[in-house]
Formats: C-alpha cells, structure tokens, sequence
C-alpha cells in the first residue's frame, strides 16, 4: 500500500512551483481559444480559462484540448504533478503532459471564492548583488 502524496492547498501555491497534487472544485470554465493549425480541422487546439477552487481559495487553471471536457462547472478535479506558470504577472495552475487530470467524486469541496491567488501580481525583481 503506497502512502499517498500530501495535497497541496491553493492558498499554498507559489510562483515556478513544480510537481503540485491537488483536488479541487470548479467554479466557472470558459473557452477562450480554439484554434486550427492552416485551417486544419485534425489539429485543432482548444483552451479555456477555469476558475478552480479549495477550502482556501481560488485560482485560474489554463484546460488544453482533452483537458477541457473534463474541466465542467461543478465537477471536483484531481490534479497531479500540476504546476504554476506565470501569465502577465499572476499565477495560472496547469497540467502538462507529464501531469494527469481527472475528475473524481469522492468529496463535495466548499470553494473560498474571496481569495484569488490569480489577481495577486507578481513582479520579478532582479537583485543586485
């Protein structure tokens, strides 16, 4: 029986953090981009921003194309090995190809809606030694 991986909470998650498991509810989901490469149907490439969300707050996760089916209002999402990529300044949540997405319904999760780590900007500062 292997031990299972500590869960990390949104009001925990940092900017460049790596290897994050998470489960969390979604609040809203909305596409934002489905596009074809030179018109092509086959290799369309579909993104949609979702608010995700846990006991501690909330943040935007960025589904790619198979992920956003999965990524429906209400649903209660397992993340595994996401990680934290940084667009203008704020944080979004994601899983790559060497994460894993799916949806789980072992427990109904009361979402924090007041504290979004997505509107916290960050800034990058370079120091001078």
């Amino acid at each position: 029986m292997g031990v299972l991986p500590a869960l990390t909470k949104i009001d925990q998650l940092r900017p460049g953090a790596l290897g994050l498991d998470l489960i969390v509810k979604v609040v809203s989901s909305k596409t934002i981009m489905l596009r074809g490469r030179n018109g092509n149907q086959g290799s369309n490439m579909r993104l949609a921003e979702c608010l995700v969300g846990d006991e501690s707050g909330i943040i935007i996760f960025t589904a790619r194309n198979d992920q956003v089916n999965l990524m429906k209002e209400g649903n209660t999402v397992s993340l595994k090995n996401a990680k934290i990529d940084m667009y203008k300044g704020s944080m979004r949540l994601g899983v790559d190809r060497w994460g894993h997405l799916e949806v789980t319904s072992t427990n109904d999760i009361s979402v924090k809606e007041d504290n979004n780590l997505s509107l916290i900007e960050f800034e990058l500062i370079s120091v001078q030694e």
